[in-house]
């Protein structure tokens, strides 16, 4: 089908400020802008693998309601009419919720997650649940139980991960918006790797209440988007205190939106000459060398030389975030043990019950190599004579890196940074080398550890045609200065980097 234009734009090219703005007006209809997108999502799937579901049924719907309201003079909410889509890892009541692996193929989840219920009031439009590492559990969207999902700047290449299906929708314009989760990047690589933008806000500023866990002191909700107004805007819906969350923070929420001019005069921009050492393709330093020259131009103030020298050295944080979060993965996934729900393994040829044997083989038939691994890594540090030599001096290690920040941020606002060493790798490339797909969350990893925010921002193509972004990360609860930023490397570009067309 040929999709809706308007100004010869397709309406699934739209960014969300624009949707709201026509939706609000009557210029076009959240019906017309679903319809677009759920066209765009049947073209392009059969490439891409995206999505693990699509609700067409209830996002028409849901649409065909709103524009009912808005034609009644009714109040629509902060995100009228526009479609999003939501990693599946994130609770939605009444559909599939398979955290993309074999063992949640089939469960339904019985209620909506807080974030969902926040997008529900602000009158979003729902079209299906996205493509994931497996448990979120990658840096490549290649171990999800569903297929891999494939980058739409090269199908044969990745589009990361973990939250490589929601990341990779947003740039083909199969959404307007999307949700994702970062437990060590998984929100900031893909969107670097995808050329969109991607925000992990402070860890806390968001629920998690209905998050599916992999590591409870490291997860954190946050959103993919076509532009930085547009991070802005869905962070606004979905941050603020949640009393079903024991680790949310009740911290007052800024109007990001408003504040949102993009002036930078005075700001301090620190460079860490940790993040600029061996293993960093040379396109990529250019990129945040050149981002770091254009913010200087507009009014920032560089802060060279800076030092993290734990947080940015990857000897200690790569080791140290795959000591944690493997030990909080291999608690959180004991649940899964083929009794309350999720896949279940019958037993014995005989027909007889072997309690045991019911859980180990529903287990190695559930999960997926990836997070056996990752249960097995965790199950071993946490065990008895290696918890004190592995997660004790992982947890100080995560401390200095705390300290690492807080000690920076005494020096400059946010610091720049690359997201990723190299850009978009080849499908299958990786999916054998363990250490080396972890090494792609060297930029990323401490971000988690320290709970402070970051954003992926497009910055420059590569010389093979692939989106390079840059990292900005900012002091806990400063999403404001964040942004502030973010935007201003977005208007400083001599031209923005676009997602794919339809």
């Amino acid at each position: 089908m040929t999709p809706l234009l308007v100004s010869d734009v397709a309406l699934n090219e739209l960014t969300a400020c624009d949707v709201i703005q026509r939706v609000r007006s009557g210029e076009t209809s959240s019906v017309e802008v679903t319809q677009s997108v759920l066209d765009r999502i049947e073209s392009a799937e059969p490439t891409l693998n995206a999505f693990v579901s699509v609700d067409v049924e209830r996002a028409l719907a849901r649409a065909e309601s709103i524009d009912k309201r808005r034609s009644r003079g009714e109040e629509l909410g902060d995100l009228a009419g526009v479609p999003i889509a939501v990693k599946d890892v994130i609770c939605v009541r009444g559909g599939r919720t398979t955290c993309g692996s074999r063992i949640l193929e089939h469960y339904v989840a019985p209620y909506d997650a807080t974030v969902i219920e926040r997008l529900h009031q602000a009158d979003a439009v729902l079209v299906g649940k996205t493509n994931m590492d497996e448990f979120a559990m990658g840096s490549s969207c290649e171990n999800s139980f569903f297929g891999p999902t494939r980058n739409p700047a090269d199908p044969d290449r990745v589009p990361g991960g973990s939250s490589g299906g929601s990341a990779a929708a947003v740039a083909a314009h199969e959404t307007i918006l999307a949700l994702g989760s970062d437990t060590g990047g998984s929100v900031r690589q893909p969107a670097g790797y995808c050329g969109v933008v991607g925000l992990k806000p402070t860890y806390g500023r968001v629920s998690r209440y209905g998050l599916v866990a992999f590591a409870s002191s490291l997860d954190q909700i946050g959103p993919v988007a076509k532009d930085v107004a547009d991070a802005a805007l869905l962070l606004s819906v979905i941050a603020g205190h949640d009393s079903r969350d024991a680790t949310s923070v009740d911290e007052a929420v800024p109007d990001y939106p408003q504040k949102l001019t993009g002036e930078v005069e005075g700001l301090k921009v620190g460079l860490a000459e940790e993040h600029f050492g061996a293993g960093l393709d040379e396109e990529i330093r250019s990129a945040v060398e050149e981002t770091a020259r254009r913010l200087e131009e507009q009014g920032a103030e560089i802060v060279s030389p800076l030092s993290l020298e734990v947080a940015a050295n990857p000897d200690y944080c790569i080791g140290a975030y795959y000591i944690i979060a493997t030990a909080e993965a291999s608690a959180n996934l004991s649940r899964y043990d083929g009794v309350k729900f999720g896949f279940r393994h019958r037993g014995r040829s005989d027909g007889r019950a072997d309690l045991l044997e019911m859980y180990r083989q529903s287990r190695s038939s559930g999960f997926g190599a990836e997070v056996k691994r990752r249960i097995m890594l965790g199950t071993y540090v946490l065990s008895a004579g290696y918890y004190e030599a592995y997660y004790l001096e992982a947890q100080k290690v995560r401390t200095l890196i705390r300290r690492d920040f807080e000690k920076a941020f005494a020096r400059c606002d946010v610091l720049l940074s690359p997201v990723a060493p190299t850009t978009a790798f080849p499908i299958g490339e990786q999916i054998d080398d363990p250490l080396q797909m972890y090494l792609n969350d060297v930029y990323t990893v401490s971000v988690n550890l320290a709970g402070i925010p970051g954003i992926s921002v497009p910055a420059a193509t590569s010389s093979e045609g692939l989106p390079i972004g840059v990292q900005l990360l900012a002091a806990p609860f400063r999403e404001e200065a964040l942004l502030q930023a973010a935007r201003a490397v977005e208007l400083g570009l001599p031209s923005i980097p676009t997602p794919m067309r339809s």
